[in-house]
């Protein structure tokens, strides 16, 4: 593990910045992956930020990072378990811990982020198995098999579902013949409710909650379906088909979803790759309905994530497994404002009215202005370190850090503005 001395005692120094509900999450803030932060740089050296630390000794895994305790976390893959690694904020490995079985088959390697809510971190493994941790020692605090005991399915890459917290309860996707959706009391793994069943396999989504007509609700996406949760007592408020399916040359939608939905202003918004493009959701008055407004062929996310920013949205396209295109359409209308090829799709957050990409194949990181007219690409670096592997991770902002993860490296780059 390489660390950089001098950039020891400006690090501890910065206080852990955690979202509204004091929660640190996949894909801040509220799973948007908008970033609060301000004072950030609007351009990198010709070499990239300044890289403080890197951990080149975790397991390989594909998953994010969340903090609190004065702690990183992060997961990773070791034979037949997934495993929750905690860090310190120079990138020192604290402990690590056994959270679950990890998924057996294609492409194995941890994928669900942890979510920290106090002392405590939520994880869940590839098979579905959930587990509550102590963030300060590593101990387990209760873990359930919550697929395996919901019958639960599985798509051709397990779970990758990050638990959503709210107040006492989490909440959990078995999918399958059984229900859908499930509630945890979130201190004691207990059942709370269970939801019906659709039918149908879950994604590979974290879902997202809501507030529309005076409930709490669970937004997600299954291989065939979007639905929508009450979270209040497990009741399935509306489900809608992806419309997509009726073309021809669309009729893929039920082999990956990965991509967090996007909500304002009760516009709810879907993609995934293969083909299957995105459509956006209209939520009836009453909560309790819904139906697609627009359709849109050219923003098909793979599993890299979209972004809203002042009504457009940002994200790359799926043209062929190795290979996809950076684009941005409008919300409104879901029409196209440009197409554009660097290097391959990626993932994309955005912070401070930037834009954060990261190729998934030449493990390129960009920086781009949020224009609406245009690829409008700022400075960009190579990351170098990792085993071999796609770069899938998502990139993350805290404290005016880019927290950038290869395999089984992780660095931390400083791209806050003197």
């Amino acid at each position: 593990m390489k660390l950089k001395t001098l950039t020891i005692i400006f690090i501890l120094s910065l206080p852990i910045l955690l979202n509204a509900q004091g929660i640190s999450d996949w894909r801040p803030e509220n799973r948007t992956g908008v970033s609060s932060e301000k004072g950030l740089l609007k351009s990198w050296p010709e070499a990239g930020p300044v890289l403080l630390w890197s951990n080149l000794e975790l397991s390989k895994g594909n998953s994010s990072v969340s903090f609190g305790n004065n702690s990183i976390y992060i997961t990773g893959t070791e034979g037949s378990d997934d495993i929750l690694f905690a860090l310190d904020m120079n990138g020192k490995t604290l402990w690590k811990t056994v959270m679950g079985r990890a998924w057996n088959q294609s492409y194995p390697e941890s994928r669900a982020t942890p979510v920290v809510e106090g002392n405590k971190v939520y994880t869940t493994s590839g098979f579905g198995d959930l587990a509550c941790i102590d963030g300060v020692t590593g101990k387990i605090i209760w873990s359930y098999k919550a697929s395996e005991l919901n019958k639960g399915t599985y798509g051709n890459w397990g779970i990758a579902e990050s638990v959503l917290i709210d107040g006492n309860k989490i909440y959990y996707s078995p999918g399958g013949p059984e229900t859908m959706t499930i509630a945890l009391d979130k201190t004691s793994g207990n059942i709370v409710w269970k939801s019906v069943s659709i039918d149908d396999k879950p994604g590979y989504v974290s879902p997202i909650l809501i507030n529309f007509a005076g409930k709490k609700v669970i937004v997600n996406v299954s291989m065939d379906h979007v639905f929508a949760v009450d979270a209040s007592n497990g009741e399935i408020l509306w489900q809608v088909t992806n419309e997509l399916s009726s073309d021809p040359n669309m009729q893929r939608w039920d082999l990956i979803k990965c991509t967090t939905p996007l909500y304002k202003d009760g516009m709810v918004y879907v993609t995934g790759g293969y083909d299957t493009g995105g459509m956006m959701i209209k939520i009836g008055e009453d909560g309790k309905s819904a139906s697609v407004v627009w359709t849109d062929p050219t923003l098909d996310d793979h599993h890299g994530g979209v972004v809203l920013i002042n009504g457009y949205i940002y994200g790359s396209n799926w043209l062929n497994n190795g290979n996809g295109d950076w684009c941005c359409i409008e919300w409104n209308t879901g029409k196209k404002m440009w197409q554009e090829h660097w290097n391959n799709k990626g993932s994309i957050i955005s912070a401070d009215g930037m834009l954060y990409i990261y190729d998934e194949k030449n493990g390129m990181v960009g920086l781009l202005n949020a224009n609406p007219e245009k690829f409008d690409l700022i400075s960009s670096f190579k990351v170098t370190q990792g085993k071999a592997g796609p770069f899938w991770a998502h990139p993350l902002i805290h404290n005016g850090i880019l927290y950038i993860r290869h395999t089984s490296a992780l660095m931390a780059y400083n791209i806050k503005a003197n």
